[in-house]
């Protein structure tokens, strides 16, 4: 992406960076020389990242701890990515709800979407406007390949009702939003990981993985500096679905607009 006018990138706000994917970005575009802004729920992690960015690449680092399910918390971070030195938004936080849809809390349930679906929205509606205005900006959302796995069972994927339907809706809302937003300078992208190696499915989301050692569920999958370098690479190609790790992303992505087509039985909406 272009520097401002001083050299720097500018300022990227990531949600979710206290573990994975979240912190690789943080890392990266540190090294990048973007300014951040790290939002997650655990203090001390926040905390131990943005004073070693500071330290290994000079960039400023803010830490904005806020639990994105509750709505002071989400204004407060809403307020924050709305400000005019605001260059990149990366949707990361997610939580995963697994289980028997009969059987998890319903709670729960309203946590994944309030922070997959109204978090991740709410956000994006911030940002925008503002790099409109500016002329440059990006915003990444994080989905995941479960995203196009409705016709699977679970077992040995996990059960995954709503988490699959909130990562459908990342996935359909970044794509629109794209097109929508095609003829202007901002670029928009929908990340589909599929399983990454981090803490992720340690929990369900009710509360954070406690400890400050990142740690890696035992089912493994790829390393997450993989993830985020496939994800940077297309942003600077302006790809707006970008699924690491696919042997032929662009064909794949062809073949799923040509079933849409088939799906809706007319080449117009």
């Amino acid at each position: 992406m272009e520097t401002t006018g001083g050299g720097r990138p500018g300022t990227a706000v990531v949600t979710g960076g206290s573990s994975g994917i979240g912190t690789r970005y943080a890392e990266r575009l540190a090294e990048g020389g973007w300014d951040l802004v790290l939002v997650a729920r655990r203090a001390q992690r926040l905390d131990e990242l943005a004073g070693r960015l500071r330290e290994t690449a000079g960039v400023a680092v803010e830490t904005l701890v806020a639990d994105l399910a509750v709505p002071e918390d989400l204004t407060r971070t809403a307020e924050r990515v709305a400000a005019e030195d605001v260059a990149l938004l990366v949707n990361n936080a997610g939580i995963n709800g697994y289980g028997y849809f009969t059987e998890v809390d319903p709670l729960l349930l309203t946590r994944v979407l309030n922070v997959n679906v109204t978090a991740l929205t709410v956000l994006t509606r911030a940002a925008v406007p503002g790099m409109l205005k500016r002329g440059r900006g990006a915003v990444v959302n994080v989905a995941s390949r479960l995203a196009f796995a409705g016709s699977l069972p679970p077992d040995p994927l996990p059960r995954r009702a709503v988490y699959g339907g909130t990562k459908g809706y990342v996935v359909t809302f970044t794509r629109t939003l794209a097109a929508e937003l095609a003829d202007t300078p901002l670029r928009i992208q929908v990340l589909c990981p599929g399983l990454t190696a981090t803490e992720f499915h340690l929990t369900t989301g009710e509360e954070s993985v406690a400890g400050t050692e990142q740690r890696v569920h035992a089912e493994g999958g790829m390393p997450v500096d993989e993830v985020v370098t496939a994800s940077l690479a297309a942003l600077e190609r302006g790809e707006v679905v970008c699924v690491p790790g696919l042997a032929d992303p662009a064909e794949a992505l062809d073949r799923l607009v040509a079933a849409e087509v088939g799906m809706r039985g007319f080449p117009q909406p």
